[in-house]
Parts: C-alpha cells; structure tokens; sequence
C-alpha cells in the first residue's frame, strides 16, 4: 500500500494544499466546482497502482487559503490564474517528466487552459465536461442561469443557489436522480462534503461565471490536439450546457469525444467504473 503524502506550495498571493499517493509518472487531478482534493478519494488507490496521482484544494477553497486577512474583499478567480497554480505544482511534483491530466467540470477548464500555455509538460489531458459555455450555438440561456444562480447566492444564500442550478441543469428532465444525502455520499467524499459546503460561495460567487465565461485559446490548442481528450458522461446526454461544451471542442479539434460512465459528478458517484475508463484512456 502506497502511503498517502501531503504537502503545501506557495503560489502568488496563495498557499495550495495538496496531496500524493502511489508512484509512477504524474496523473494531476483538478478538482471541479467547490471539491477539494478529497474530490477523488473514491478513485486515487486505483490510480496509485499506475501513477503518482495528485491532487490539490484550489487556491481559496478548503485548506488552500489565500494571503492577506479572511475577511479581505475578493474578486472573481481567474482560469490563467488557476492553470498556473497547476503548472507550479507539476514543476514540484513532476520535475521535467510530461504529467497527465485530469480535470473536471470547472477544474476541465482549468486543464484545457493548462494545455493551450504549456503543451510540452503534458502527455494527455482528459477534460471532463467543461462547462464551457462560449463553444455553444446559443450560450445564452445557460449565461443567463449562471448568472441568476450567482444573484441568487447574494440574496439568499448557497442553499437556494445550489437548488436554482440543480433545477437549471436538469432543464425539467423528468428521469432526474434524486439528490444523495449526506450519509449517502461514497466513503472519503463524506468528511469532504463539510468543507464543500464552506467552498460553495466561493464557487458560486468568484469561480462559476468566469469560468463558464472563458474562451479556449483554439490557435493554441489545435497543434496540440491529439493530447487533448474531450470527454463527458453518458447520462449528461441531453443537458447542453454540460455535455454540449465538450462535444464541440471535440468537433472544433477534431477529435472525438469521450464518454465515461455516470453522469457530470462521474469520478465522485461510480469511482471504480470511471477510474478504470480513465486508466484505459491514459493509456
């Protein structure tokens, strides 16, 4: 058994948490929406058997505090802000080895950000359903959501935030699952699921918009592209504002499209099934 390493790295105008199991060349992997590095517990051994896998608190969230007071006013995070706090962590952990990626949901935008500035200290990026909603025909009602759930952060809190964008995604799909309860959640994500619930305004109120917002630096990426492995879950067919995304990068790239097990929250709900596809898709 491979012994579970934490460690933390200053970063500008932040501290970043971050955690190491197994051996064997860099899989980094970004966290998505207000996870952490226990975002991934379910999958890591399994992965460990092959790779150094990595993960991280992003800056402001859990463990990964950012310098200057709590309480300092803060502004929207920024995705080149985000893939540079990645690269710093590869430079530490991967030295001059090309490093696999893993991102999900707003840490794929992160990955995809990663690769379009620095191709050369990556082998393969895997981007799980980006919400990048620029790429989209009509990116406007899924704008429009995001920037209602952030309004509804401010005025009543991250509960009522957090419904609005549930009910949004699910856009009236009638076969929506039932919400896991917190004693529900898989083993390792439970003792996470406190730490997210601090995170959420930070996501919903400095991470979501801008992110959804970002535009992929295409010119960058197409040289690349056969690096790059756009992907979503198979249930998340039919919501456009997270499956959409990913298939048109694949089309604009040229590359085909992915899909994994589950649904937007794959790695999280069937871990096994997805770290097994992974392992496939890395290899």
């Amino acid at each position: 058994m491979h012994p579970h390493r934490t460690g933390a790295l200053a970063v500008p105008g932040a501290t970043l948490h971050y955690e190491t199991l197994g051996s064997g060349p860099v899989l980094l992997l970004i966290p998505g929406g207000a996870g952490d590095a226990g975002l991934y517990a379910g999958m890591a051994p399994e992965l460990a058997t092959r790779y150094t896998v990595v993960s991280y608190d992003p800056r402001g969230m859990s463990r990964s505090p950012l310098d200057g007071p709590a309480d300092a006013p803060r502004t929207d995070e920024r995705v080149e802000v985000w893939s540079d706090d990645a690269r710093r962590l590869l430079e530490r952990l991967a030295g001059d080895e090309e490093a696999v990626v893993l991102g999900c949901s707003s840490g794929a935008v992160v990955a995809v950000e990663l690769l379009a500035r620095h191709p050369e200290r990556l082998r393969r990026v895997v981007a799980h359903e980006p919400p990048l909603l620029e790429l989209l025909e009509d990116p406007v009602p899924p704008r429009a959501l995001f920037a209602e759930v952030r309004e509804i952060l401010r005025a009543e809190g991250a509960d009522a935030a957090m419904t609005r964008l549930g009910e949004g995604l699910a856009d009236g799909a009638a076969e929506r699952a039932p919400a896991r309860q917190p004693t529900e959640l898989p083993p390792g994500i439970q003792e996470m699921a406190g730490r997210m619930r601090a995170n959420l305004p930070v996501f919903l109120g400095r991470v979501l918009c801008p992110f959804s917002s970002a535009l992929p630096d295409l010119a960058a990426l197409r040289p690349v592209a056969r690096k790059l492995v756009p992907a979503a879950g198979r249930d998340s067919r039919g919501r456009l504002p997270l499956y959409g995304p990913a298939a048109r990068l694949a089309e604009l790239l040229g590359s085909g499209l992915v899909e994994f097990p589950g649904g937007h929250l794959g790695a999280v709900e069937s871990p096994k099934e997805f770290a097994d596809h992974l392992l496939t898709v890395l290899a």
